[in-house]
């Protein structure tokens, strides 16, 4: 379904297949430890796991993994993954460095993917997670159409403290399509 690796370009950022000209900057976002504490990764990257990973995004159909750039650098990653050909759904996921953060790149980042997503392919249903203190990233889900679902309670322990993830969606009927 994501055979196509497109390039997306709106007004502030422009959304390219991920490949090996984005490994520092995907190595940064691997390592900021803001953006481990909003994903909840407590995974520790190993030199060299970002280069074999952007290495080999453009050979799978079921993702489509697009770096963020905003001036031609690189400001984080946005990823349509976890596809359900039976269902016609997919997860989103969004980092950006954080120090990019707050500039309006991931609002227009995510906008651009669904609307991609809905206008190229027969997806009915783009969800994703994020941890409720996260209220940032909430408010830019619930301005682009995503609606709350529900509530995974206590589904991620981090530094010693229980965060719930908030599970959200935005269907095809949802979406503007103009």
């Amino acid at each position: 379904m994501f055979d196509n690796k497109p390039t997306l370009a709106g007004e502030r950022v422009t959304l390219r297949p991920v490949g090996l000209e984005h490994v520092a900057g995907l190595e940064k976002l691997l390592t900021d430890p803001e953006v481990t504490r909003l994903t909840g990764s407590h995974a520790s990257f190993e030199p060299g796991v970002a280069e074999k990973w952007y290495a080999t995004r453009g050979d799978h159909a079921n993702r489509l993994d697009l770096a963020i750039l905003a001036d031609g650098e690189y400001v984080g990653e946005v990823v349509l993954n976890e596809l359900d050909i039976d269902n016609l759904s997919c997860n989103l996921r969004i980092a950006l460095i954080s120090d990019q953060a707050s500039k309006g790149y991931g609002t227009e980042a995510i906008r651009l993917v669904v609307d991609h997503a809905f206008r190229t392919t027969p997806l009915h249903r783009i969800s994703l997670g994020v941890y409720s203190f996260n209220p940032r990233a909430i408010h830019v889900y619930e301005k682009v159409g995503f609606i709350k679902e529900g509530v995974l309670r206590d589904a991620l322990l981090w530094e010693g403290q229980w965060a719930d993830e908030i599970v959200m969606a935005v269907l095809r009927t949802d979406w503007a399509l103009a």
